[in-house]
């Protein structure tokens, strides 16, 4: 399974950050546009660097999975900035991130965008909506808590672990409901 991550510039990099830790063996590729490396460093959250081998910039046009003969069968993007989100459900692929993810629609892969941002306006939903009816998996950044989580972290690996199910792969990040308090 080839698949591709990509974190956009909305606040929550963290999530994107543990998910690529959480794929590591997968050996993914990663889409770190500008906006998450300023938003990674008002959060502090320390991103890999571009290496144009599995690390790849936002115009880092000739990764591979840019193109329909090799797109990915999985894009995760984790978190997903409204604006990203407009760009995809609008056909706007003006970077790698956005160009992935359209392509990833147009081959008939499974695209998951883990929202953060509230509240969403009517845009915001329509947007989700338009990407919804395409197949899209719209996920915003809720963890749960019924699974008890002590501490951040069991939270963002709900939301990780969410995130990696709803693109069909198995994880064991986070406490299934058991039908029990």
């Amino acid at each position: 399974m080839k698949i591709v991550v990509g974190i956009s510039g909305a606040s929550g990099i963290v999530y994107g950050k543990r998910l690529v830790e959480a794929l590591k063996e997968r050996k993914p590729s990663v889409v770190i546009t500008d906006g998450a490396r300023r938003t990674a460093k008002l959060e502090r959250v320390e991103l890999p660097r571009k290496n144009g081998k599995t690390i790849y910039g936002e115009q880092d046009f000739r990764a591979q999975f840019a193109s329909g003969s090799a797109a990915a069968d999985v894009m995760i993007v984790c978190p997903c900035s409204m604006k990203t989100l407009s760009a995809v459900a609008n056909g706007y692929a003006d970077n790698l991130l956005t160009r992935s993810a359209d392509v990833v629609i147009k081959e008939g892969g499974r695209l998951v965008l883990v929202l953060r941002e509230m509240p969403l306006s009517a845009i915001h939903l329509e947007n989700a909506l338009k990407l919804a009816r395409l197949g899209a998996v719209i996920m915003p950044a809720s963890p749960g808590f019924y699974g008890k989580p002590r501490k951040i972290e069991d939270m963002i690996d709900f939301v990780v672990g969410r995130a990696m199910k709803a693109a069909g792969i198995e994880n064991q990040l986070y406490k299934r409901w058991n039908g029990e308090g």
